[in-house]
């Protein structure tokens, strides 16, 4: 069915209306409407050609929230008028050791798993995402959203900048009686900190930026540290059980292996453009310290997340655009001017 979207043509033109061809629901299908989709990084990675792989044209966006419009035959979970949710995967090979244990983002098949947009199909045309009217997806990839009408922009982000942050602060542990650091108050990192404080880690978040002291105890933080306050870094030495490392620049990662405790881990989930200085070693060998790295999250862990968040009533702090805004949002984004995430307004698309 023909689908009204906004697409890039190249890494160098600017968005602009595009009619995109979604599939009619197969047996195992649901067609969702597109209510609201959030403008991750990765979108403008991608669509500037800034990552390598990017296919022309490009519609981004692995955020959605929707509601269901038709469902295939055999789908038992969800019916139309459902709000749902997309995240980042829309299929996986489903039978490697990964896909079974529910984590098929890390997925082991022949094209491990398919992205939202600028995924392989069959060896057919890439994957198109959120930046559109609607969308089909096998039921398997749906996520059931409980927030309320009033919640569902703040909630598109949770299906990327959530997941991102929910998934290694439950791998490794994060809870009462645990000591969690998030470096970064970003579009992860103000999720991380709002997630860490409502798991009951004792929460301290890291910032170079004196002037998001507030802000960052506004969102759960206990603590803030100013990192380039050498005094400030060294009063919490050997105290951490995980740091979170949400920034997306490379920087020095020993001044935050030295404040793990023996057997802390530094959790690393933002993708510089260019690698980090080698960490020294012998910080990690004589506290048995670990640098390790997460990958947003399979299907139940993110099904998980999100009913964690509506009981708690946990959104993303957004700001709404129109879909036409869209280059005016990417060219503000690379000026980091976003507390914390761009929704898109669908409904602008009419």
């Amino acid at each position: 069915m023909q689908t009204r979207a906004f697409a890039v043509q190249s890494a160098t033109t600017v968005f602009g209306p595009h009619t995109i061809e979604r599939r009619a629901p197969g047996p195992k299908d649901v067609a969702i409407e597109v209510l609201y989709c959030g403008v991750c990084h990765s979108d403008l990675h991608t669509a500037r050609g800034e990552w390598a792989g990017t296919q022309y044209p490009c519609v981004p966006g692995h955020e959605i929230i929707g509601k269901v419009m038709a469902v295939g035959k055999e789908v038992s979970r969800f019916k139309p008028g459902q709000t749902v949710g997309v995240g980042c995967m829309v299929d996986s090979c489903r039978s490697c050791a990964s896909c079974h244990d529910g984590l098929e983002q890390y997925c082991d098949g022949p094209v491990s798993f398919t992205s939202t947009y600028n995924g392989p199909v069959g060896g057919g045309p890439n994957t198109f995402g959120g930046y559109s009217a609607a969308i089909t997806v096998d039921e398997h990839f749906v996520l059931s959203i409980r927030h309320g009408e009033n919640d569902l922009a703040g909630a598109a982000p949770l299906l990327c900048a959530g997941i991102t942050t929910w998934s290694p602060l439950r791998h490794w542990g994060a809870g009462p009686g645990k000591k969690v650091g998030i470096v970064g108050i970003g579009g992860l990192g103000h999720m991380g900190v709002k997630l860490s404080h409502a798991l009951g880690a004792h929460t301290v978040a890291f910032t170079t930026s004196p002037s998001k002291v507030d802000e960052a105890k506004a969102l759960g933080a206990d603590e803030v540290v100013i990192s380039k306050d050498e005094a400030q870094m060294k009063r919490h030495q050997g105290s951490f059980d995980m740091i979170l490392d949400t920034v997306a620049a490379s920087h020095d990662l020993d001044a935050f292996t030295a404040l793990l405790k023996r057997d802390g881990t530094l959790v690393l989930v933002g993708g510089p453009p260019t690698p980090h200085p080698s960490p020294a070693v012998h910080p990690l060998v004589f506290k048995r310290r670990a640098i390790a790295g997460s990958l947003i999250g399979g299907i139940p862990e993110t099904q998980e997340m999100l009913d964690f968040c509506a009981k708690h009533g946990i959104t993303s702090d957004i700001e709404m655009i129109k879909m036409q805004d869209i280059e005016a949002a990417y060219a503000r984004m690379l000026k980091s001017d976003v507390k914390y995430r761009f929704v898109i307004d669908m409904g602008s698309l009419k």
